[in-house]
């Protein structure tokens, strides 16, 4: 069987008419289809452009709070070293202070043991110049007793009354 094509001039033949149709239809139907192709992947497009636009935007308003955030630690960070050098120093302070406070307070109980002790030994001391006068008075008394007479008693005194002017001249 030989192809009816071939043989014969090509516009004779069904064959080329459909193929003139197909061709036909290709192209008028052709420019709306790749048109409406062409317009979706434009939509498309956009629709791809609009993510990356936004996720590039995403990405920089993460990298802005990625850098605040860094620098709110370090601040943080730099706050916290603050607070302790200033915890250390009122701590040192605060022991000195306590230190000041407790050695006031030694050296004052010291002051008044001291006043206590030196008020004892003057109680004590007047106590025993009490005693020692009693003791010498009645010791005195005794002995003058027994050994003064009515007669020695006139001449002690008349003795002492001649001396009174030489002791008050003197």
């Amino acid at each position: 069987m030989e192809y009816e094509a071939l043989q014969t001039t090509p516009w004779v033949t069904g064959t080329f008419w459909v193929f003139v149709a197909v061709a036909i239809f290709a192209a008028l139907a052709g420019r709306k289809v790749l048109a409406a192709i062409g317009a979706m992947l434009d939509a498309r497009t956009e629709t791809v452009k609009a993510a990356l636009a936004e996720a590039a935007q995403l990405k920089a308003e993460a990298e802005a709070m990625l850098a605040d955030a860094k620098a709110k630690q370090a601040q943080a960070a730099l706050d916290a070293k603050q607070i302790l050098e200033t915890a250390r120093i009122e701590a040192v302070s605060l022991a000195a202070a306590m230190a000041a406070e407790a050695e006031a307070a030694a050296q004052r109980r010291e002051h008044m043991a001291v006043e206590r002790i030196k008020a004892a030994e003057g109680a004590a001391l007047k106590e025993v110049r009490s005693v020692a006068i009693d003791v010498a008075t009645q010791a005195a008394a005794r002995v003058l007793g027994q050994t003064m007479t009515p007669h020695g008693d006139a001449a002690l005194v008349d003795h002492a009354i001649a001396k009174a002017p030489d002791a008050l001249r003197a």
